[in-house]
C-alpha cells in the first residue's frame, strides 16, 4: 500500500499520476479514441511492451484509464481515457502547447551547457 504524500500543492499529485517519460504521452493518445494493445505500441515504437504493459497498468490502477476486455475469440483488449484521465488530458493541453512553443529554446539551451562542459 502507498503511504500518503504530504503534498504543497496540486501539482505533486498530478505528477504522481503522469510522472516519467511515457505515461503523459500514453494517456495523449488515448485522448480522442480507445485503442488495442498492439495500436498503442505502434503509435509508440519507441516503448518497450513492458513499459507499456507497466504504464497502462499504472495508470489504470489510478483511475486515468480504462481497460476492457471483450470476451471473444482471439480475446480482445482496449484501453481508453476516464473521466477524470479527459480531464487531465484537458490539463495536459496548456503544458503541451508551452512545450511546443519553447522547444528550440530549451534544445539551444541545452546544447550551450553541453558545449560549455
Amino acid at each position: 500500500m502507498k503511504s500518503k504524500k504530504p503534498y504543497n500543492c496540486g501539482i505533486g499529485p498530478a505528477f504522481d499520476v503522469i510522472g516519467g517519460k511515457w505515461k503523459a504521452v500514453i494517456l495523449w493518445e488515448l485522448n480522442a479514441q480507445a485503442y488495442r494493445f498492439g495500436e498503442l505500441k505502434r503509435l509508440l515504437p519507441d516503448i518497450s511492451e513492458k513499459m507499456l504493459i507497466q504504464q497502462l497498468r499504472e495508470l489504470e490502477t489510478d483511475g486515468i484509464v480504462h481497460r476492457e476486455v471483450f470476451h471473444e475469440v482471439p480475446p480482445r483488449v482496449e484501453y481508453s481515457a476516464t473521466k477524470l484521465g479527459a480531464t487531465l488530458n484537458a490539463a495536459l493541453g496548456p503544458l503541451a502547447d508551452w512545450g511546443d512553443r519553447n522547444a528550440k529554446r530549451i534544445e539551444t539551451a541545452r546544447a550551450k551547457a553541453e558545449a560549455a562542459k
